[in-house]
């Protein structure tokens, strides 16, 4: 009862690169420090976890638009999830390609991913699978983001880290109910610990996306950071703001939140992928 509940209220309710970087599986750990320029640097680094396939993927594409990164984590046995991710991080890579201008990132991340869905239904055909799917769109000093799914979306500015994106569980429906006044107290503590997800690319029934409701503007320094449930499940955040307050590389920080995560012993890990941006913006214009 409850569950149809929160679905029915779901219901109302950047780096240069030259050209495409697309980093399956094992690869995004060979990722170097070497893609520079103006609006910031861009590593990856990635675990399996306790699973036997890697179905998260990430990949970027540039152009004089901007920048737009994507991470997407497959939901699904054998291979379907992988497949499920790769579909979806090509369709919206794909659709962004084209651009010289993006003016409106958020109704390009809505479009991109309806159509994502779409191709990801498509692949699916009779079996159970999906996606969660996040992108991030850099601008000169502003960056955009759309969101499906569970993949957590921070910002890392002056040595502390800040949560940008809330995600498509159960418990952050329930919250924003509450808020509302669509559900009581009681109800609502009911379900805090539900952290299932309700929406996500290849579910019956796509609801409309997370984006932010403005565009974050950068300041030199910033690093924005994506990750998939194998990192924010089992590291505490004031376990990676300490690794990136280290006086590491880029790619240093991100290899070694991978490696915190791996050393984690006594639970069921799933993949864990970390995209980290820096932000490369001239301290006048801000």
């Amino acid at each position: 009862m409850m569950l149809t509940i929160m679905i029915g209220i779901g219901a109302a309710l950047l780096v240069s690169v030259a050209g495409r970087l697309l980093l399956p599986g094992e690869e995004m750990n060979r990722n170097e420090e070497n893609e520079s320029g103006s609006l910031g640097r861009c590593v990856i680094s990635q675990t399996m976890g306790d699973k036997e396939i890697q179905s998260d993927m990430a990949g970027f594409e540039s152009s004089s638009a901007g920048v737009m990164a994507v991470l997407s984590d497959g939901i699904g046995k054998a291979n379907t999830g992988k497949v499920c991710a790769q579909t979806a991080m090509d369709t919206v890579l794909d659709a962004f390609q084209p651009y010289q201008v993006l003016h409106n990132p958020e109704y390009f991340f809505k479009t991109s991913f309806y159509e994502a869905n779409q191709r990801v239904q498509k692949t699916l055909g009779e079996r159970r699978g999906g996606t969660c799917l996040a992108a991030a769109f850099i601008n000169g000093f502003t960056f955009h983001y759309g969101l499906a799914g569970d993949i957590r979306i921070a910002l890392f500015r002056y040595q502390e880290l800040i949560p940008i994106s809330k995600g498509q569980t159960l418990n952050v429906l329930a919250l924003n109910a509450y808020q509302e006044g669509v559900l009581s107290r009681q109800e609502t503590i009911w379900t805090m610990e539900e952290d299932r997800i309700w929406n996500y690319l290849g579910i019956d029934g796509f609801r409309d996306i997370e984006v932010c409701d403005k565009p974050i503007r950068l300041r030199q320094g910033d690093i924005i950071m994506m990750m998939t449930k194998g990192i924010f499940d089992v590291l505490s955040w004031a376990e990676m703001e300490d690794i990136l307050l280290r006086d590491y590389t880029l790619k240093e920080k991100a290899d070694s939140l991978i490696m915190e995560a791996e050393q984690k012993k006594g639970m069921d890990k799933e993949n864990g992928s970390v995209v980290l941006i820096k932000a490369e913006v001239s301290d006048e214009k801000n």
